[in-house]
């Protein structure tokens, strides 16, 4: 059986949820194999997470030249592992480095692309949703080795236990591909709240929280159930809340077991972000409010009355 590559997204050792849906989408075309680039150290703290979702090897790239430099270096090093073991298909996450990374791997070994897939058949063919969910296309990699690009949350991650082996990489950094060197990096504070789109309990506030200093009521809720806080893009856009908490079309995909859109009227970008959500309430004082159609629970009702009282509910019951 062939083996599926599957580069592996994580945070300073830490993996993204993102990585385990991959190697669960990977299953489907082969053995999945996970590419591990970081610094020296980084792979042993990955390994045995990596393994519960039924990673069967692990190619450890580490070097200073992987971290010291932009995506070029991974590029590179990866067109090298894919010619060497000739791998059925190679998944990436669709971030803005995993898409970058895919696209200079694809021109670096010739092959076909498939950016934002959903899902991946034993085929090899990608399930795209595109024009913010009104349509879904089928595709299939014709030329080369497909290199496939998977959308954060869209698929669920299954574990499956394995052992991994370990095979270091050899990093050989061409001149070229040290063109662009990190000088500093700023870690932004994540305070408390789970990060945004591993979370499975996501507030969002759109444009009917009508301010910045009213987003406190959100952040209420949002405690009082151990959730992310999320906004639409008016919401962001009007100032309301930083732009990288923005959840749609072109900002985070999320899909969390429950999904809050407090004071969101429900437009297509936005529902293209969230709509994946398996349980969706809703709060809004239009009743004929789009967002109502998606959801699986709807309150009419003034959000700053609604909210309140019900994160005060919440709390005497947690007690």
């Amino acid at each position: 059986m062939a083996e599926v590559l599957v580069v592996v997204e994580h945070l300073e050792g830490a993996p993204k949820k993102v990585t385990f849906e991959m190697l669960t989408a990977a299953r489907a075309l082969g053995e999945p194999s996970a590419v591990v680039f970081g610094a020296p150290g980084t792979a042993d703290k990955l390994t045995e997470k990596l393994g519960e979702f039924g990673a069967q090897k692990v190619y450890v790239a580490e070097s200073d030249d992987i971290t010291g430099y932009l995506v070029a270096p991974k590029a590179e090093v990866l067109a090298s592992l894919v010619e060497r073991t000739q791998p059925a298909a190679v998944l990436l996450a669709s971030s803005s480095e995993g898409k970058e990374v895919a696209g200079r791997l694809a021109i670096k070994i010739g092959s076909g692309i498939i950016t934002g897939a959903t899902e991946v058949a034993a085929d090899g063919t990608a399930t795209q949703v595109i024009f913010a969910g009104a349509v879904i296309v089928k595709s299939k990699v014709r030329t080369g080795t497909p290199i496939i690009t998977v959308t954060p949350n869209a698929v669920t991650p299954v574990p499956a236990p394995a052992t991994p082996q370990t095979e270091a990489v050899e990093v050989a950094v061409s001149d070229n591909a040290k063109l662009a060197r990190v000088v500093d990096r700023k870690v932004e504070s994540a305070g408390s709240r789970p990060e945004l789109s591993e979370a499975s309990i996501v507030v969002s506030g759109g444009r009917g929280v009508g301010s910045a200093d009213n987003f406190s009521v959100i952040e209420g809720l949002a405690d009082s159930l151990g959730a992310a806080v999320g906004a639409s893009r008016a919401a962001t856009d009007s100032g309301f809340y930083p732009h990288q908490f923005q959840v749609g079309q072109t900002g985070k995909t999320v899909s969390p077991q429950l999904y809050m859109a407090i004071g969101i009227s429900g437009a297509i970008q936005h529902r293209a972000g969230m709509q994946t959500s398996k349980t969706i309430v809703a709060v809004n004082k239009d009743e004929e409010a789009p967002i109502f159609e998606l959801a699986d629970f709807g309150v009419v009702g003034d959000l700053f009355k609604v909210v309140p009282d019900a994160t005060e509910q919440i709390k005497a019951r947690k007690g």
